[in-house]
């Protein structure tokens, strides 16, 4: 298994982490405040949406056969 391979799936598992991560978040909504702002659902969407395609992408290319 090369380094870059290696990498990407770390990546992947990585992003599949957090994107678990922010659907508990969305599932059973404990709050989240940074600095005196609160951090809204709508941006836990947004971050699972995106880390869940980040995953995806990484993880595809990291088990790729012939890479």
């Amino acid at each position: 298994m090369s380094a870059h391979r290696l990498a990407t799936l770390i990546a992947g598992l990585f992003f599949a982490g957090v994107a678990l991560l922010a659907l508990y978040r969305l599932l059973v909504w404990f709050p989240i405040t940074i600095g005196n702002q609160q951090v809204g659902q709508v941006f836990t969407f947004f971050a699972l949406v995106i880390c869940s395609a980040l995953a995806l992408i990484f993880l595809r290319g990291g088990l790729r056969a012939n890479s």
